[in-house]
């Protein structure tokens, strides 16, 4: 692997920055564009799955394009990825946060209504990038900043262990990962005060945020890799 200095993007700020992003995005797609999850595509396939039941069509495709946007988003992610891995101007993860910035920054000037599916396609697939580029932070230790569900049982286990074995390194781990849970939920509980009172503009909100991300990816890390 070639070794270079490379910006903090695995660092446990980034994380919970993240964390508190997917947590507003989740809540203003389904609060203001119509009740369809941005980041939890399980919540739309049990959807897809009801409106297929109930036979609405109409829902069953409303529910199925994020899906598809969601996994093209994970493809562009993984050409990103590979084109500009070693870049040394700017760190490969920057670009994907730079697309999803400008992707919210023109939802915000849309209305809510007739282009919610639309809206919910872009978020969905900025909000696969996010999950795609970000897997890792500190490390060896895995966060999934939108899917609390595995950051959930990986926490309980981490506690489980540390208990088990008297292990400091296992409690802290643990205490990392319903961290990352403890910050989606307050991004989620922020969005819905922030939507109730701007609308569709509080997406921009989630810009800011993840601007602080871009910046902070510039401070360098110790460790020297582009893995």
């Amino acid at each position: 692997m070639k070794q270079v200095k490379r910006p903090m993007s695995q660092s446990y700020i980034v994380g919970l920055l993240l964390a508190f992003a997917g947590g507003y995005l989740d809540v203003y797609t389904y609060v203001c564009r119509g009740g369809v999850f941005a980041n939890a595509q399980t919540g739309n396939m049990v959807l897809l799955a009801i409106s297929a039941a109930e036979k609405d069509f109409g829902k069953v495709i409303k529910y199925l394009l994020p899906i598809l946007a969601f996994m093209l988003g994970i493809l562009i992610t993984e050409f990103v990825k590979s084109r500009y891995r070693y870049n040394t101007a700017i760190h490969w993860r920057q670009i994907v946060i730079a697309i999803e910035m400008l992707v919210l920054c023109l939802i915000a000037f849309v209305p809510s209504g007739g282009l919610d599916d639309f809206v919910n396609i872009a978020v969905a697939f900025v909000c696969s990038m996010q999950v795609e580029s970000f897997r890792t932070f500190e490390g060896t230790s895995s966060y999934a900043t939108t899917m609390c569900t595995g950051n959930l049982r990986s926490a309980t286990e981490h506690l489980f262990f540390s208990g088990l074995n008297k292990n400091r390194e296992e409690r802290n781990t643990s205490l990392k990962y319903y961290g990352i849970i403890v910050i989606f939920i307050i991004g989620a509980f922020v969005s819905m005060k922030v939507t109730q009172n701007m609308g569709e503009k509080s997406v921009l909100v989630a810009c800011f945020i993840l601007f602080t991300v871009f910046l902070i990816m510039f401070i360098p890390n110790e460790q020297k890799n582009h893995s």
